[in-house]
């Protein structure tokens, strides 16, 4: 498996520190908002590296931080009338809501910057100890230039940086790339004592004091978007290693950013959709299946006509696992144990076509986690399950449960195509209100009154509700990719 390292610009073939065990650190939210569609790429993204990790067999450690102390929280509250507290409550809850409905499983650590206070003293007064970090009035700041690989991450010398960085002007720092570690406390904010004084730590100190707290001083895999490489990951970076003697991390891994009309998408240029509205819109497996459609390292374009795409293309993989299940059904189960020695000539063409859809999957995910790829390779198969199984013979009938169960294995590490294929009545009443207007149109038909039950099949298409005459039998299912 490899993988591309922002750290050293290329692929690298990915080995864990410890054999068969990969430890990962993926920055999580500052809960002051619900999160948007944008900031919910690297969300699903290090949700689908993690499950394919686990698929290939490795035992993974995932931590995902919470930031519950910040200048956003902050102001928040001092707008709804709220504590900064209550403001983190909120939107922490509000975040492993909007998780469970993106289908994303839960981080194995998700500690909150607040829970780790005293660490982050130790650190900073380590810092302090060894000439890299410096007070001023209260605050506690990094010493950059102490620091002699500073830039090594993003790529650009000490010098470059301060030419173009965005940095806070204060005269009192003794260069103007040194950034806070320790923020004396104003009026009104949060606060614990210190060393230096009350106050609150720097936003680039906690990640690394919990990454490390619960990972170790080098763990294998540190993920972002790629807006996070300067300052923040820089600034982990250089006071993690400037703390420990010792290389940090062993791959930086960043995801490209969502954009809209040709902009990133953030909150402060007000072109956004909150991740929850759209995930009602289209379904949670449609916003999965849009990201993982591009290369991580690709800029995509958010739109309704994309999101529409999206939606269809997971519906086709759900109708074809529907009309296998169904074929499964009618024959009750018999002649379904694969025989490779009775196949068509047309059936072991398809088997091969099976067998190489599972080995060019796992090729594409393992050479830098290529999800388009891997996915054109899955929509391969549908393609052509769709022809084979309206010109199948009897004897190739075992090939279809092959192929369903390869799409759900498949579809596991991606988080897609694990729901039923037959989508429950959201109620026992809509499910009775449903069969009995089935029974109608199928008396009608049988009295010739084709024009009625028409009109009942167009009104349930139109309420999202699609039939589908099987024979004798008529099916039905909801329109919508939303299976949950």
């Amino acid at each position: 498996m490899r993988l591309y390292n922002t750290l050293t610009k290329r692929l690298e073939e990915f080995k864990p520190v410890e054999p068969g065990r990969v430890k990962m650190y993926v920055c999580g939210p500052t809960v002051y908002d619900y999160f948007h569609i944008g900031n919910a790429r690297p969300f699903i993204f290090y949700d689908v590296l993690r499950r394919y990790l686990k698929y290939r067999g490795y035992d993974v450690v995932y931590v995902q931080n919470i930031t519950d102390v910040d200048d956003k929280i902050i102001h928040r509250a001092a707008a709804d009338g709220l504590t900064p507290q209550e403001v983190a409550e909120r939107y922490t809850q509000a975040y492993f809501e909007d998780l469970e409905r993106l289908g994303i499983q839960p981080a194995d650590h998700q500690p909150k910057a607040t829970e780790y206070i005293p660490q982050m003293i130790k650190f900073v007064q380590a810092l302090i100890d060894k000439g890299y970090a410096y007070v001023v009035d209260g605050d506690v700041y990094f010493r950059v230039k102490r620091f002699p690989d500073y830039g090594r991450l993003s790529g650009k010398p000490i010098d470059e940086l301060l030419a173009g960085a965005r940095v806070e002007v204060d005269e009192r720092k003794e260069n103007p790339l040194d950034f806070a570690l320790w923020k004396r406390a104003k009026p009104g904010e949060p606060r614990w004592p210190s060393p230096w004084g009350e106050g609150r730590p720097g936003w680039h100190l906690e990640c690394s004091v919990m990454s490390i707290s619960l990972l170790g001083e080098t763990f294998d895999l540190h993920g972002g978007g790629t807006d996070l490489i300067f300052p923040h990951h820089e600034n982990e970076l250089a006071q993690s290693e400037a703390a420990a003697a010792r290389p940090f991390v062993r791959y930086w891994v960043h995801n490209e950013l969502l954009k809209f009309q040709g902009e990133k998408m953030s909150k402060s240029l007000g072109n956004f959709e909150y991740a929850r509205d759209v995930v009602a819109r289209y379904g949670k497996e449609a916003v999965r299946y849009f990201y993982l459609s591009k290369h991580y390292r690709t800029p995509i374009n958010f739109s309704p006509e994309a999101m529409a795409d999206a939606q269809r293309a997971v519906e086709r993989v759900y109708h074809l696992l529907e009309e296998i299940d169904y074929e499964q059904k009618r024959h009750d189960g018999r002649g379904l144990k694969l025989d490779k020695r009775r196949l068509t000539r047309r059936g072991k063409e398809f088997l091969r076509l099976i067998e190489q859809t599972r080995r060019e999957f796992i090729e594409h995910l393992d050479d830098d986690f290529n999800t388009a790829a891997a996915l054109g390779a899955l929509f391969e198969l549908v393609k052509e399950a769709n022809v084979f199984r309206q010109q199948m013979a009897p004897e190739d009938l075992p090939l279809l449960k092959l192929t369903y169960d390869l799409i759900r294995e498949l579809g596991g590490p991606l988080g897609l195509f694990q729901e039923s294929p037959w989508r429950q009545a959201k109620s026992e009443l809509e499910g009775q209100l449903i069969g009995i207007l089935i029974d109608v149109r199928n008396r009608l038909r049988t009295q010739k009154e084709f024009e009625l039950a028409d009109q009942i099949r167009t009104r349930l298409k139109e309420l999202g509700i699609e039939l589908k005459d099987k024979g004798e039998e008529t099916i039905w299912s909801y329109l919508s990719t939303d299976r949950s």
